[in-house]
């Protein structure tokens, strides 16, 4: 929905097919960190964030392997470092975008059958009117961890396999006093407890050993009850059961992002442990990256060869959070060899010294991305994120956040008397570029700044590479510098196939 959102902001006509008839109220994730918040915000969805201190930085408490200490922290004037919204809030609010936008969406519509060529994709879905065809441009698989769209692609995957098993329930129980909302730890494995709704619990049991035979089996309440009450040593009387489920620390990432024109995203591309509520906060991640750049090749404003940076930038950083989720699954284990390993890291946070490493990384606020293959220069704050810094235009004061939310373009910011010779650069290229003049700023000390949609700085002068040779590199020549047709008007996806992006939805 993210996607197909940011798709419909530029003008792209964009149809998601979803299999579910109506969003999952099912508990699932409820945090996105900091980075994700921060992207979120330089796109124009605004969470109300709390009051924030004037200057100086916000920091939230979190956790790591269920350790207390860790502290997340943001710059002020930025969003909250963790923002807690349930997922299901969030789909709502992502589809409501992206219908207010011009997206079509499908419900009830799932997808059977994709065949690829040099034109288009035909994607075949089973909907309550019968089997339905659309021909479109680019597939955007975001259908989760058994995707269609990935077995389609014939993508593989890196896998690992589980070695250890997971319980979960929302429940009633009768005596709170049985289950005290928090994590704990036995030797036999973790009881975790979160209030839920309607007065319920939401329970999860985490305990060593491969149950993958099992996956497949129903949850059934004694189940639960019975794994709850081993970990805990004690009964446990649960009662009123919904959403009961498995799962595991199975870990899978998609070798590549990108085949032809089918494209992944979320757990289509990478499933991880869900420790340290960095799941969400990734898919969203993944969705802004790819969408500002699918948007831009779809209306014809750059070349195809921009979609190949999407896998090699949003790759490395599932990489990361499948590494430190296996981290903190083996500090979970259970077992006294897992207690000092567990009371240095807890030592570490609450001295300060490793809460710098490790706040970042959970929050993917360390994260730089790489150069692009087409890049023979770069400055050192490319790749780096842009804060959220005060700048003053024609038309009055505002921010970076501000500035971006208008345009699903990369922005360029011309600093200064006309931006110096960038200003007539800037004019060739309209057509992909968001153009804005700015007074100059102490904290930016250029005559200009590339910025992405996604607020990462995609080019500066002080690397070498004049400005046009930089778009050049990441627009192509034809397409960026609008010696073609804006093709962002496209036929209905039942057409012959045109630059029409289609998302698909849950399996």
């Amino acid at each position: 929905m993210l996607v197909a959102a940011e798709l419909a902001a530029q003008g792209v006509d964009t149809l998601v097919l979803e299999a579910e008839a109506a969003t999952s109220e099912r508990p699932r994730a409820t945090t996105l960190h900091a980075r994700a918040v921060q992207c979120l915000a330089r796109r124009g969805y605004f969470f109300a964030p709390e009051p924030r201190p004037a200057g100086g930085a916000t920091t939230m408490p979190f956790h790591f392997a269920g350790i207390p200490g860790l502290s997340i922290t943001a710059p002020g004037t930025e969003p909250v470092p963790i923002l807690k919204a349930p997922q299901a809030e969030l789909e709502r609010l992502f589809e409501s975008r992206a219908r207010a936008n011009g997206v079509r969406v499908l419900r009830e519509h799932r997808v059977t059958d994709m065949t690829q060529d040099r034109d288009g994709v035909l994607v075949t879905a089973r909907s309550p009117q019968g089997c339905r065809s659309f021909a479109v441009a680019y597939v955007v698989g975001a259908d989760g961890a058994r995707s269609t769209v990935r077995e389609a692609a014939g993508i593989a995957s890196e896998v690992g396999p589980p070695t250890m098993s997971a319980l979960t329930g929302l429940v009633r129980i009768p005596d709170p006093r049985a289950v005290p909302v928090g994590w704990h730890r036995t030797p036999r494995g973790w009881l975790i407890a979160k209030k839920g709704p309607d007065g319920r619990t939401l329970v999860h049991t985490l305990t060593e050993g491969d149950a993958s035979d099992d996956r497949h089996l129903p949850l059934t309440l004694a189940e639960l009850s019975e794994k709850a009450a081993w970990v805990a040593g004690r009964d446990i009387e649960m009662t009123d059961p919904r959403w009961l489920g498995r799962f595991s620390d199975y870990t899978r990432l998609a070798r590549t992002y990108r085949a032809g024109r089918f494209l992944l995203a979320g757990d289509a591309a990478h499933v991880h442990f869900p420790i340290g509520g960095q799941g969400l906060s990734t898919g969203v991640l993944d969705a802004l990256d790819l969408s500002w750049k699918l948007g831009l090749v779809a209306r014809g404003a750059a070349d195809d060869g921009l979609l190949d940076t999407y896998g090699p930038e949003r790759r490395p950083a599932a990489r990361r959070v499948i590494d430190n989720t296996r981290a903190q699954v083996a500090l979970m284990r259970p077992g006294t060899e897992t207690d000092s390993l567990r009371a240095l890291l807890a030592g570490l946070l609450e001295s300060g010294r490793g809460n710098d490493f490790l706040s970042a990384m959970i929050s993917a606020q360390d994260t730089v991305l790489p150069s692009g293959p087409r890049r023979r220069y770069r400055s050192l704050r490319e790749g780096t994120f842009l804060d959220n810094i005060e700048l003053t235009t024609a038309q009055g004061p505002s921010d970076v956040i501000g500035l971006l939310g208008r345009s699903g373009k990369p922005l360029l910011l011309l600093l200064g008397e006309g931006g110096g010779s960038c200003a007539d650069t800037a004019r060739a290229w309209a057509r992909s570029l968001h153009v804005v003049h700015c007074a100059p700023t102490d904290a930016l000390p250029y005559d200009a700044l590339l910025v992405r949609p996604d607020g990462y700085i995609a080019w500066a002068p002080d690397g070498g590479e004049p400005l046009d040779d930089a778009l050049v590199s990441l627009f192509g020549t034809e397409a960026g510098r609008g010696t073609g047709a804006d093709t962002g008007t496209c036929p209905e996806a039942l057409s012959a196939p045109a630059p029409v992006p289609a998302g698909t939805g849950r399996r």
